[in-house]
């Protein structure tokens, strides 16, 4: 089986590099420099003409959409556990994902490219402020879920790789996240994960070879 994962730095592909190098499946990663416009490219709109990373590409069928790639490699991994083995804490584990990805990630993208969502003159800030509430708000629901676990289900599952992107990129974007104790507690325990600091090697490697050929 042939499996390609199409990955751009600090973007939510992290989080199907994550499980499936949890899944210890054997696969190619192909940077995307988002900064040179390569998602546009003619030659990545026919991968995906949404021009959006992840895309993974298994025996040259093409599956875009984080949550439905975690589906993916959870049935074709089973032994890796990728989520909960009980029916009723699958679903609710799919929820989580489905929560991350529409529920928190817009608001990323919202404080990441304001103009993108409002282009009005004096509006920026606005629209970083209003997108940090929201997030901020999902960080309260997720710090209640994690009180007392380490993580949100009896094991390691891919709704800890998605929230883990959703709080680490919050960061990057430089909200102060230290008053939600136990996410800060989750984000410390995936870093030390194997798969986790496989990945942020991964992720400096590529942005170190960008940066070589700018």
């Amino acid at each position: 089986m042939e499996i390609v994962l199409y990955y751009a730095p600090t973007t939510c592909a992290l989080v199907t590099y994550v499980t499936l190098t949890e899944a210890e499946a054997d696969f190619e990663a192909r940077p995307i420099n988002l900064g040179k416009g390569q998602h546009m490219s003619p030659e990545f709109l026919t991968v995906n003409p949404k021009h959006k990373v992840p895309v993974l590409v298994v025996d040259g069928k093409i599956l875009t959409e984080n949550v439905a790639m975690q589906l993916w490699i959870t049935r074709q991994f089973p032994a890796a556990q990728l989520l909960p083995s009980d029916p009723w804490e699958e679903v609710k584990a799919i929820s989580l994902m489905s929560w991350c990805a529409s529920g928190i990630h817009p608001h990323l993208s919202r404080t990441h490219n304001p103009r993108g969502f409002c282009d009005r003159d004096d509006t920026e800030e606005n629209v970083r402020a209003l997108a940090k509430e929201f997030i901020f708000e999902n960080f309260e629901v997720a710090e209640k879920m994690l009180s007392g676990r380490d993580f949100f289900f009896d094991h390691f599952t891919a709704a800890d790789a998605h929230f883990f992107w959703c709080f680490r990129r919050s960061q990057q974007f430089g909200h102060d996240v230290s008053k939600f104790l136990n996410c800060c507690q989750h984000f410390e325990r995936m870093q030390q994960r194997d798969s986790f600091k496989k990945v942020l090697a991964f992720e400096k490697e590529v942005m170190d070879g960008f940066a070589n050929a700018a």
